[in-house]
């Protein structure tokens, strides 16, 4: 079963990304995405060795967003593809059947070609704005997400959904009533003053609506 709380990786260098993901996993992270976006290959392979061990460490699971051969050298657990990245096909015939690959969605139209794909979880949103992300896609909001998850449930879809972009520990109980699986989050956490706080508050939230359900 996958850990309901995503962590998405922060910082405009090396050791900032470097510095987030420790304190992330200090404070009790157990899902590492690393989102590194503009860097040159051979530093984000440096980069990406070194959160694989943080993350052996701390026995959280890896995933790497957006480069599949870096997730095959270093043996990855996963890869996370956007709409205009690899197709899911493709980038299966690089890291294997046996790896996570995650891929993201805005609509019900992407959510549904990402299941037929094959995806392992889906990351839909945003839920509101966020400057986390360039290029943002339509805003999904609560009611998205709702909509959403009753014609999943009407298809018995069970591919896990994440919900991303914006998100606030206030708007988790309401997210997780929608029917969705769990919630991806940057900003939050690498702003936060008191992370293991926050880790702690959204794990309980998040799994508290699951023992609710």
């Amino acid at each position: 079963m996958f850990n309901k709380l995503q962590y998405i990786s922060q910082g405009t260098t090396s050791q900032e990304q470097l510095n987030n993901i420790q304190l992330a996993l200090e404070a009790g992270c157990k899902w590492i995405q690393l989102r590194f976006k503009n860097v040159a290959e051979e530093e984000l392979i440096v980069l990406a060795e070194k959160v694989k061990k943080l993350c052996e460490r701390y026995q959280s699971v890896f995933i790497i967003n957006d480069h599949p051969h870096i997730a095959q050298a270093i043996n990855a657990d996963g890869l996370h593809l956007g709409l205009t990245d690899m197709s899911i096909s493709e980038a299966k015939k690089i890291i294997g059947n046996d790896k996570i690959i995650g891929g993201t969605a805005n609509t019900i139209e992407h959510v549904l070609q990402r299941v037929a794909e094959g995806c392992s979880y889906i990351g839909l949103g945003p839920f509101r704005f966020t400057s986390t992300k360039e290029k943002l896609s339509p805003i999904v909001g609560l009611q998205g997400y709702e909509e959403i998850m009753n014609v999943l449930h009407q298809q018995n879809c069970l591919t896990p959904i994440y919900a991303i972009g914006g998100i606030l520990l206030e708007d988790a109980a309401d997210i997780m009533k929608t029917g969705i699986y769990g919630i991806a989050v940057s900003g939050l956490i690498s702003n936060h003053s008191d992370k293991k706080f926050v880790v702690e508050k959204f794990n309980t939230l998040l799994y508290e609506a699951v023992n609710n359900s």
